[in-house]
């Protein structure tokens, strides 16, 4: 069974019923009832279609936070060969918030950096569901600085709510600590590809996102903070988060008319989470053809359509 969202209710009802009318059959305590369970399965498709032909930016927040939503790991798991994980920042501890280490992307080698928010009470807890400390970003500064060195790609996942706002956070230097991250990813000399697979929040999604590329799922979202504190700061108010993420243009259809981000990932009806394969297929399929973009240029030119990508954004609005 899945995980309903508040607006996927109608879905939820039918589908229940299509689920119950299921077990009846297997065991038998119910006459031939198939015909019923096709109708009631082709309801609940269209009404699934309906709802998602007509998401609003708050439905596609709720979307992007899903539990089922795929995770860094999953991503990992299924496109990273021969992945090695790399652990702490060398100057104060580890931060399982952001994962990074080396692989082979489809022959090549590559560094991979992305936050993991957990997928139960005990993994969510482990990695701060996906909210790092500083000693994660400085995690991720080492990852890259060896990425240059050795000429890797760097490939980035990018889903979480924003950078951990604790007193031990700020006390080591999150904001300084996100900054250098952010130098880091613009001074690479090899290609890089960020993709936001759920939320992008705030400085905490820009740390790993300030790439030559970035890719957005078709129903996540990426912005400078959440509709929750933006509708806390606006209004005074975090239940007008509604309201906020109405217009704060978080979507990656706006993203993409702003030239923020560079290409959308198409996600099936009712969410990636409805199916994890194809959509990581088509996220690594994006991936592979960005790299490719990439091919036979110098460091020096990476680093400076890096640069102009980002210096040219909101100049043609």
């Amino acid at each position: 069974m899945h995980s309903y969202l508040e607006f996927e209710k109608p879905v939820a009802d039918l589908e229940g019923k299509v689920q119950e009318l299921l077990v009846l059959q297997e065991t038998g305590e119910a006459v031939d009832v198939g015909d019923e369970i096709k109708r009631l399965q082709t309801k609940a498709d269209n009404a699934l279609k309906d709802l998602y032909a007509n998401l609003t930016p708050w439905h596609k927040t709720q979307i992007a936070r899903h539990p089922d939503r795929p995770h860094f790991n999953e991503y990992v798991a299924s496109l990273i060969d021969e992945f090695t994980p790399l652990a702490g920042d060398r100057k104060f501890a580890e931060d399982e918030a952001i994962q990074a280490g080396f692989g082979r992307f489809r022959g090549r080698p590559v560094a991979v950096i992305g936050q993991e928010k957990g997928s139960d009470t005990e993994s969510r807890l482990r990695h701060n569901f996906g909210m790092a400390r500083p000693e994660g970003y400085r995690k991720a500064v080492r990852i890259m600085e060896l990425a240059n060195r050795f000429k890797m790609p760097l490939i980035t996942f990018v889903d979480t709510a924003g950078a951990y706002p604790g007193i031990g956070a700020e006390e080591r230097g999150q904001s300084e600590a996100i900054a250098r991250s952010t130098d880091a990813c613009l001074a690479l000399g090899t290609p890089s590809v960020a993709t936001i697979i759920g939320e992008g929040g705030s400085g905490g999604a820009i740390a790993i996102a300030t790439a030559n590329r970035v890719l957005m799922l078709e129903h996540s979202i990426y912005s400078v903070i959440s509709p929750e504190g933006a509708a806390s700061i606006l209004w005074r108010d975090s239940t007008r988060a509604e309201d906020a993420a109405t217009n704060m243009k978080i979507t990656a259809q706006d993203l993409m008319d702003f030239k923020i981000i560079d290409r959308i990932i198409s996600e099936p009806v009712g969410g990636a989470h409805r199916d994890k394969e194809k959509v990581i297929k088509r996220a690594g399929n994006m991936i592979a053809d960005c790299l490719a973009e990439f091919d036979g240029m110098s460091a020096d030119e990476i680093r400076k359509l890096r640069r102009e990508k980002f210096l040219t954004i909101g100049t043609k609005l």
